[in-house]
């Protein structure tokens, strides 16, 4: 009976291929087998390798998608290295919460204030979308949440001082589907001067008032603060991979200047869902934010105000033939950005004095058009088009007085995806679209305390094709070739203190070939050896600067900075004793250039992780009892560099083998 619930509770992400999932794309409902997107999906399966701080392991897992710790609260996303410009958190990656827009209007994204815990399932999307998800660059993340009832509890300890607790409710009352989500995390971590404390709290309500109308709220509470322990030279880290920055003598170190995040954000919205007639119907969504950002650096105390509001809302047609399905959908989706922004002296982590105060406020917005057709479940089509709007004010409001406005040119973005089944279980598709990126409200006004009116968005074209190609019931495989060409690439740069800014600097050439395999879960009726599942994935990239000078350096043909040439992913989920799962992973990371010149590189990188889930019934009630070790093998490395760091500081070292125990239980 025990190896029978087991089964059941395996049979939606682990017994079906991907192939056969339906992935949503933000309310274009398709198969992943003939969808034209480039589209990857982060199923329950793949979400519980993750420890209870970070969503990595996962995401790393999906060829062509990057995620980078550069300390514990730290965390940066590349999907096809679009981290060129990313110091820390999410830039040129939009990102979706259910229905919700989680990145502002300037395209940033606090991602690290979500807890892995509450998504259930991610979609990525990679490449430009234009037409449905505005003008980005890098890719599209749709973040979702539990639509099942489900009452469970976790608890786990690890390494480091490592603390986690959360609970998660959700059940049907009626019309009305409600969650409520609740963590605690924190840790020391491994360095000093970085330990993490997170607080989270998520209530949702779908109610289906009407046999054709829903209406969603949602309000997201969190208080994320986190210590940053800085990057260090090669000569630092051989010396003690511990350690955080240490002062200099013009500078103090992060310990003593008690250098750190404290970000407390609260997030709501109401989205409506209204099916008009049999082939109208209409969706709603409006939303607001406010987040409390403070940041003690080794040479100022930033505080930044934000309040955030967006609007997204489309009206939908379908129409279907004998033989021919079509759907149009018309939009808008714009969102505002305000900010005040202070810095002050820290005098060893306490403000001090004022240094700058500024205002910023930024505007964006996109209308779009698309078209989504399917003739005899044999050949699809998914068109679209946007045209994109970006502008904002700055003011300067202390120590002197000054502003201005800067408004970039309106960008019209194409998109348009064509797949055809050769058969039911073998497709070919192929893809070309425009991106558009504007630089984001940190990158106009950097941690140099400067506003930057001279930065201009970046853009390109990207073209790609794809198989996938599913072997009887039993195996899955995809290969995606795409060639990227980005025009007035933004790349950062740092000051001799630590302060970043950043440029536009030339173009790129991106060309690359995504690869995935993955197997159903087999079943093996043995007393000792049950079953297993297989999943590989890989990324291999030729990015080149393509025409990229600095100062009286010319770096054209070099390669693009930041971002490894392969990467080799791999999982293997065995069940043993009818109970006993394990979960077997591996992340090899090859080489990459730590600054434009190329004249530093990193070295590869083969990390492993371990995780153990065992079931025991208590009459009701399900206890999982969960161990995991990550870095199995011991391995010196590093999961997030600072590229272009002033002074060789490119080095974050990560954490060497530690251990999590996790007790879970669902009622």
């Amino acid at each position: 009976m025990s190896f029978s619930i087991f089964l059941c509770a395996q049979e939606e992400d682990s017994a079906a291929l991907i192939s056969e999932v339906k992935i949503d794309a933000y309310k274009k409902p398709t198969s992943y087998i003939s969808s034209t997107k480039s589209a990857s999906v982060i199923s329950p399966n793949l979400l519980k390798l993750n420890t209870a701080e970070r969503l990595l392991e996962s995401i790393n897992q999906i060829a062509g998608s990057r995620m980078e710790e550069r300390s514990p609260g730290s965390y940066r996303i590349a999907v096809r290295g679009s981290s060129l410009r990313s110091p820390f958190g999410v830039r040129n990656v939009k990102v979706y919460l259910d229905d919700f827009i989680l990145s502002d209007a300037s395209g940033n994204t606090y991602f690290n204030v979500i807890s892995p815990e509450l998504i259930n399932r991610i979609e990525i999307y990679k490449g430009p979308e234009s037409g449905d998800f505005g003008a980005v660059t890098g890719g599209t993340l749709l973040l979702k949440t539990r639509n099942s009832e489900n009452l469970s509890a976790h608890i786990a300890v690890g390494s480091y001082g490592t603390f986690n607790q959360s609970v998660d409710f959700s059940r049907q009352f009626g019309k009305h589907f409600f969650q409520l989500f609740q963590n605690y995390y924190q840790t020391d971590s491994y360095r000093d001067q970085s330990a993490v404390q997170r607080k989270e709290i998520f209530l949702k309500d779908e109610f289906h008032y009407a046999k054709s109308a829903s209406l969603k709220a949602m309000i997201l509470l969190a208080d994320l603060a986190y210590e940053t322990p800085g990057g260090l030279t090669l000569e630092q880290m051989q010396a003690d991979r511990k350690q955080g920055r240490p002062a200099t003598k013009t500078l103090p170190g992060a310990v003593e200047q008690s250098a750190g995040i404290r970000n407390k954000m609260i997030l709501a919205g109401l989205s409506h869902d209204l099916k008009i007639t049999k082939h109208f119907s209409h969706f709603l969504l409006v939303q607001g934010s406010y987040v409390d950002f403070e940041n003690p650096f080794i040479t100022n105390f930033e505080n930044r105000f934000e309040n955030n509001y967006a609007l997204r809302t489309h009206l939908n047609y379908q129409q279907t033939w004998n033989n021919f399905d079509a759907e149009w959908r018309a939009g808008f989706e714009g969102g505002t950005n305000d900010i005040s922004i202070r810095n002050f002296d820290n005098n060893k982590g306490i403000q001090g004095d004022p240094q700058n105060f500024d205002h910023l406020k930024n505007n964006s917005g996109f209308f779009f058009l698309s078209q989504k057709l399917n003739w005899q479940e044999k050949l699809f089509s998914d068109i679209s088009v946007s045209l994109n709007s970006n502008s904002y004010q700055w003011e300067n409001l202390f120590p002197v007085s000054q502003s201005g406005n800067v408004r970039f040119k309106d960008q019209f973005l194409p998109n348009f995806g064509l797949t055809y089944l050769i058969a039911k279980d073998f497709s070919v598709r192929g893809k070309i679209g425009k991106g558009n990126s504007a630089p984001t409200n940190e990158e106009i006004r950097s941690s140099t305390q400067q506003f930057n009116v001279n930065l201009v968005p970046e853009y390109g074209w990207n073209k790609e094709i794809g198989l996938r190609k599913q072997f009887g019931s039993a195996v899955f495989a995809e290969a995606t070739y795409f060639d990227f060409r980005l025009k007035d690439a933004i790349v950062r740069r740092q000051n001799e203190s630590g302060a970043e800014f950043f440029v536009n600097q030339g173009s790129t050439v991106q060309k690359g070939l995504e690869v995935l395999l993955e197997s159903k879960f087999f079943v093996v009726n043995t007393a000792f050896f049950n079953g297993f599942k297989a999943r590989f994935s890989g990324s291999f990239y030729r990015f080149k600067f393509e025409d990229y000078r600095q100062d009286e350096n010319d770096f054209s043909g070099n390669d693009l900075t930041g971002v490894p040439a392969t990467t080799l992913n791999s999982l293997v989920n065995f069940v043993f004793f009818k109970n006993l799962s394990v979960d077997y992973s591996h992340f090899y990371t090859s080489k990459m250039p730590l600054n434009d010149s190329n004249s530093v590189w990193s070295d590869s990188s083969l990390i492993g992780s371990l995780q153990l889930r065992y079931p025991v019934f208590v009459e009701k009630t399900k206890l999982y009892l969960q161990f995991q070790i990550q870095n199995l093998y011991n391995s010196e490395y590093v999961l997030g560099y600072d590229i272009n760091a002033f002074g060789n500081r490119f080095y974050n070292p990560a954490a060497k083998r530690n251990f999590h125990f996790g007790l879970r239980a669902e009622f």
